[in-house]
């Protein structure tokens, strides 16, 4: 199904008079110029490529805040992705205030929400590409970054299929994957076999391999025509999901990075005759923009894993000519559009839009909502339970602790008898307003894992510290290829002075705890965990640990997460404390 203008227009009509399209607060707009503002987007060039990736499978409209500290360091200090708030507005051109700023940074984020509401859900996402296709006549291909299958009690109970089914009814073309890896690899294979290949759905890497003879487990690029103009599609899994994730998963499948193999994939796909070459990577953007001056030959970068919403592509120079690299952030906020004006084998121009997907403004795709509706039906009792009230935001996304990590280790702590709590940085997870009921699903968008399983250990001052480099050194090494994703690990009932911009085992100082006594290098500590990727532990799961603590208090409030006391940070534009 596809719809023209016109039906799009008739379609925001009926959703206007039926109350489907929400109010927009003081605003007197009428919905279909908003709309028109927004997404009316001509057609450029002769093919059209649209890009969506870490949605961690939010099918439903969500509210997320971008980040207020995201720090860059060596080059890629106060570079994008690492710009927030202000700075990041102005280096785009943004305005301060309005929809798009609302969308990309974190300002006046309670207000603006309560204002343009809720973005993403893949029946407003399937609308809008319907009617970006239907503008595109000479064809399009849609491509899905990965972490697609995760992130939602729904996906975790049906093991992705819920997600699988949409990205069916999404119409998309082709995949690569991080999280998703986490089902394991018979999971992985079967979804290959069963619901991709019967609709041509390509899931590629060029960068997985079996472990015993080294050959490919995926395909690891695709050739596709598009109005008569050849596009090469080379996949990049995340390159370090054995030592990010549990290796038990995928037992006999080696990942990395291989800049030698991409190198010669992207020459492979020249000599066959590709007029664009284009990698669909889910490596992060720092290891994007590194690997653009490295490998010769890619014209464009489709990325994703660090949830960065980039709005222009960032252009990198290398031995071979130009390629440019582009972020499309995450939880289905996004959709990246890319048109390009292909002449004479080679790209002659290009147009990037990466446009929010505001839920107010474009009405949902009926199939899509039948199917939504539909698969949760068995799981609605469970999911709607209502645990507690939050008195204050809750949101996750930063370098350092959120206001949701802290009520995890608060739970933590409380239902465990530990007076140290570690969380996991995850990038993932959804946000709660202020006066919001915390409902059983909206406490495993935070947490549902296939590895979720409540610790507890017991630590020495000196190990704490030396967890806390590791991580440090995966966020803040100076080489991109030496970052893994994901933030700095949340801690609860600890405070430390950090340098981000030194080196492995010289970051992290002052370590003291809550009642501001130092830590002892010497001593053992209880210490509250949970997302061990080293083991298999027996215990509870996580969300049962933090619920027994929300229906026992009722009400959460988290006025200011914690921030570590920060050195070398002056003039950092990824650094605005709130």
């Amino acid at each position: 199904m596809s719809l023209s203008r016109r039906e799009f227009m008739q379609l925001i009509a009926v959703a206007a008079a039926s109350g489907l399209v929400a109010p927009v607060g003081a605003s007197t707009v009428p919905r279909s110029q908003d709309f028109g503002r927004m997404y009316e987007l001509p057609p450029y060039g002769n093919v059209n490529l649209l890009h969506f990736t870490d949605c961690h499978a939010q099918i439903n409209p969500v509210y997320f805040r971008e980040p207020s500290i995201n720090i860059g360091v060596g080059v890629m200090k106060n570079r994008p992705p690492h710009l927030v708030g202000e700075p990041f507005l102005r280096h785009f051109r943004i305005p301060v205030h309005g929809r798009r700023a609302y969308a990309f940074t974190y300002l006046d984020f309670i207000e603006s929400a309560q204002r343009y509401g809720k973005l993403g859900g893949f029946a407003h996402l399937s609308t809008l590409i319907q009617y970006l296709r239907a503008q595109r006549p000479h064809g399009s291909l849609l491509l899905d970054g990965g972490d697609t299958w995760q992130g939602s009690p729904m996906a975790l109970w049906t093991q992705g299929q819920d997600m699988i089914d949409a990205q069916k009814l999404l119409g998309i073309d082709l995949m690569t994957g991080h999280w998703d890896f986490t089902y394991g690899a018979e999971r992985m294979q079967e979804v290959i076999r069963t619901d991709f290949k019967p609709r041509n759905i390509e899931f590629i890497a060029q960068n997985v391999a079996d472990n015993t003879w080294g050959d490919l487990v995926f395909k690891p690029y695709v050739l596709r025509e598009v109005n008569h103009v050849k596009v090469a599609i080379i996949g990049q899994a995340f390159p370090y999901t054995p030592i990010a994730n549990p290796a038990y998963f995928t037992p006999d499948w080696m990942f990395g990075i291989d800049e030698h193999h991409m190198q010669k994939m992207v020459n492979k796909v020249r000599a066959e005759g590709a007029h664009v070459v284009v990698l669909l990577s889910h490596n992060g953007m720092d290891v994007d923009l590194k690997m653009a001056g490295r490998v010769t030959g890619i014209d464009f970068i489709l990325g994703g894993h660090t949830h960065d919403a980039v709005p222009a592509p960032v252009p990198v120079r290398n031995a071979g000519g130009t390629t440019f690299v582009m972020n499309s952030g995450s939880n289905g906020k996004f959709l990246g559009v890319l048109d390009l004006h292909v002449k004479g084998r080679k790209v002659v121009g290009h147009r990037f839009v990466l446009l929010p997907v505001f839920s107010d403004l474009i009405p949902a795709d009926p199939t899509m909502s039948a199917h939504i509706r539909e698969s949760r039906v068995p799981y609605e009792h469970k999911l709607g339970e209502q645990l507690a009230t939050t008195g204050d935001l809750l949101y996750r996304r930063g370098n350092f602790n959120g206001t949701f990590d802290e009520v995890i280790m608060q739970a933590m702590c409380a239902v465990q008898d530990a007076p140290i709590a570690f969380s996991p940085g995850f990038r993932w997870g959804t946000n709660l307003l202020p006066g919001a009921t915390i409902t059983m699903e909206d406490l495993m968008n935070q947490t549902a894992i296939t590895y979720p399983t409540a610790t507890l250990n017991y630590y020495t001052g000196a190990e704490i510290k030396t967890i806390l480099e590791d991580v440090a050194d995966n966020l803040f090494n100076k080489d991109p290829y030496y970052q893994e994703g994901g933030d700095m690990v949340r801690t609860a009932g600890l405070r430390y002075t950090m340098d981000p911009g030194r080196t492995i085992g010289h970051r992290i100082s002052d370590l003291r705890l809550a009642d501001g006594s130092l830590v002892d290098a010497r001593k053992r500590y209880k210490v509250a965990g949970w997302a061990s990727v080293q083991k298999i532990p027996t215990g509870r799961p996580i969300w049962e640990v933090v619920a027994d603590y929300l229906r026992h208090h009722r009400t959460v409030r988290i006025e200011r997460p914690y921030t570590p006391f920060l050195k070398g940070v002056s003039g950092n534009r990824g650094y605005e404390p709130v």
